[in-house]
């Protein structure tokens, strides 16, 4: 087993500098099947390229020092789709677990699931389970996988455990804060995000870190996903480091 990469992150690229970097920058991966259409190829080509994508994106993040990043991987509503595209996206993802697992061990990439278990194969499962294992120990960036996720429902959930706990006596509504809900999500943990990127240009969230995302900034690129690179990227973070973070003040 390849033993995590403790070095420092490299060198910035002109026009970043650490201290305006993002803490947690989510990602909705959009375009694949419009990238795969426009090279006359089945949507299953576009879904493979993208996963290329996603590596060279995770291993970048890695290399600059991101604390977080969260990728908008399969969302609940994406069982709508053909059976057979679902069968292929549940097949690439071990696939690619497996693939990514040296890249994460060498970027000292810890991996975590954000997302609804019910529903996963158990194989599925497993091979989630084995690469948040196997990465536990690492240190740098971690990478969250938003798999088998709606954030509706997410907070859906959160709200009915938390009634429990007061219908159970175990927590008073007075005590209750935005920091509890915070607590009873499946991003809990984890910072909120403070810069969401959508590819393919499309103007909405898609039920996506609804609650997480209320004072993040927003980036949104024409740009196809399999299509996006690290120069794209740091164009997100130079915009990013140029915009003044207010939160609801002057």
């Amino acid at each position: 087993m390849t033993t995590p990469n403790a070095t420092s992150p490299a060198p910035l690229p002109d026009g970043l500098s650490a201290e305006l970097l993002p803490r947690h920058i989510a990602i909705i991966m959009d375009g694949n099947g419009r990238w795969a259409k426009a090279q006359n190829k089945p949507r299953m080509f576009g879904h493979e390229r993208g996963a290329l994508t996603t590596q060279r994106i995770v291993a970048e993040s890695a290399r600059l020092g991101i604390g977080y990043l969260t990728l908008y991987s399969f969302s609940i509503e994406n069982w709508k789709r053909p059976p057979e595209e679902v069968d292929f996206l549940m097949e690439l993802c071990r696939q690619r677990l497996e693939a990514e697992l040296p890249m994460m061990m060498d970027n000292n990439v810890r991996f975590v699931h954000v997302g609804r278990r019910e529903g996963l194969s158990q194989a599925v499962l497993d091979d989630l389970d084995r690469t948040i294992e196997l990465t536990s120990k690492n240190t740098g960036l971690t990478l969250a996988l938003a798999w088998n996720y709606g954030s509706r429902a997410e907070i859906t959930a959160g709200i009915r455990r938390i009634a429990e706990q007061v219908k159970a006596g175990e927590l008073a509504v007075d005590d209750i804060t935005d920091q509890t809900l915070s607590d009873h999500l499946l991003t809990a943990g984890l910072p909120d995000p403070d810069l969401l990127i959508r590819t393919a240009g499309e103007m909405r969230l898609s039920n996506f870190l609804l609650w997480q995302i209320s004072y993040a900034e927003l980036w949104v690129t024409d740009v196809l996903w399999p299509q996006f690179t690290a120069e794209h990227l740091h164009g997100a973070l130079r915009d990013y480091a140029g915009r003044h973070r207010r939160y609801g003040g002057l």
